[in-house]
């Protein structure tokens, strides 16, 4: 099943993104949100207009012409910032604050847990992780990590 798209979206000489309905109307500075960009980051995709009203509405990103799902996966990467945490490299005490040393798809990094509270279980094996800065860090599959990475984390849900 493929998505008829009945618009064009192209960036502008200011690198936003522009939106051009089938009537032909104009629209500058377009944003495409996900809607569940955690549970289904490839699903529900609308893009949203600069008044904040949705001008369109993508079911599935696979659906999409490969120019355009270009574009939208570029521009969405520029605005989300969740690496994902591959393996849990070194904790620095099973008291918090601690710091994690982890390995994410951005490479390793460091950061402060300031509490077990700030571990979120998502559901269907998801951890959601934030640092003391703020910065949220996506667990995607608990049973995916190695053995050494289970047993630190064990010692904070």
């Amino acid at each position: 099943m493929t998505t008829a798209i009945d618009f064009q979206l192209q960036r502008n000489a200011f690198g936003r993104l522009v939106f051009t309905d089938a009537a032909g109307q104009v629209h500058d500075g377009v944003v495409p949100v996900r809607n569940f960009p955690i549970a289904s980051p490839d699903t529900c995709l609308s893009l949203i207009g600069p008044d904040g009203h949705e001008l369109a509405w993508i079911a599935r990103l696979a659906d999409v012409p490969a120019d355009l799902r270009a574009l939208l996966e570029a521009e969405l990467a520029q605005r989300e910032f969740v690496p994902q945490i591959r393996q849990l490299v070194a904790v620095s005490s099973f008291a918090t604050p601690s710091t994690w040393t982890v390995e994410t798809d951005r490479g390793t990094t460091d950061f402060v847990l300031k509490g077990e509270e700030d571990i979120r279980r998502l559901g269907s094996g998801q951890l959601l992780i934030a640092d003391s800065h703020g910065v949220q860090y996506l667990l995607r599959d608990l049973k995916a990590l190695d053995r050494p990475s289970r047993k630190l984390l064990d010692r904070f849900l």
